[in-house]
């Protein structure tokens, strides 16, 4: 697979999610449309380092292809770093800089022949989020989908009202927030008692995990302990 060239993006819209967490609009002007898969990724070149490869950042596409040269990130503020704190403190709508992709291999198998377990934290919702406009937007033959998304408190839940939404809209779609330091009406504690309960009959399903590595190994290794083989898990780590 070719590396996709490198382009000059332009933000033409920021929106706050949460406290530390922003959405970014970037615009292609030199395509009409950017074509890419969802789950898919770009790499951001940041004026930040001399060196290229301390510059770069990627990002997973957080938006649905839409036949538009639009597409969005969201973003996590990590104050110890030096990407994310350029991109809160000196980014601003019509701040253009060069980008590649979209790249990777973390998309949707089609066709979708078994259940869908979804789990992720924090900014991993990302790449899901782009899968379940996908299957909405183009009435993709489907079983069951359960996206389970950790984080500490209620707060920090991106895109709750709209994973609520699509629940209601896509058939057999269910999202399962889970609070590790809050309680509320909801599940609470850790994502992986979650799967285990929902696959404790073995359900045929295939997994797709996004988050730190801390939470994609643990996943793993409890996957494959329920009896799933390795080629039913794919997965994305950040950080």
């Amino acid at each position: 697979m070719s590396l996709e060239p490198w382009r000059t993006g332009k933000v033409i819209k920021i929106e706050q999610q949460t406290d530390d967490t922003r959405s970014f609009f970037i615009q292609v002007p030199a395509l009409e449309i950017l074509n890419f898969k969802p789950g898919q990724f770009v790499t951001l070149d940041l004026p930040i380092h001399e060196k290229p490869n301390k510059r770069w950042r990627s990002y997973s596409i957080a938006s649905c292809p839409d036949d538009s040269n639009i597409f969005e990130l969201i973003i996590v503020l990590d104050k110890n770093g030096i990407g994310t704190p350029y991109l809160f403190d000196e980014v601003f709508v019509g701040t253009e800089f060069r980008f590649r992709g979209p790249q990777g291999v973390f998309s949707l198998k089609e066709p979708i022949d078994k259940d869908l377990v979804l789990i992720c934290t924090g900014t991993g919702i990302a790449p899901f989020r782009s899968m379940l406009h996908y299957i909405k937007n183009n009435n993709v033959a489907h079983k069951n989908i359960y996206l389970i998304f950790g984080c500490r408190t209620k707060a920090s839940l991106l895109y709750f009202e709209e994973m609520t939404r699509l629940q209601q809209e896509i058939p057999g779609f269910n999202y399962i927030p889970t609070l590790s330091r809050e309680l509320w009406d909801g599940q609470t504690g850790y994502v992986h008692p979650v799967y285990e309960l929902l696959c404790i009959d073995k359900t045929p399903a295939s997994f797709y995990l996004c988050g730190w590595r801390g939470m994609i190994d643990e996943a793993r290794k409890r996957i494959t302990e329920m009896g799933y083989d390795k080629k039913d898990i794919h997965f994305e780590i950040y950080g």
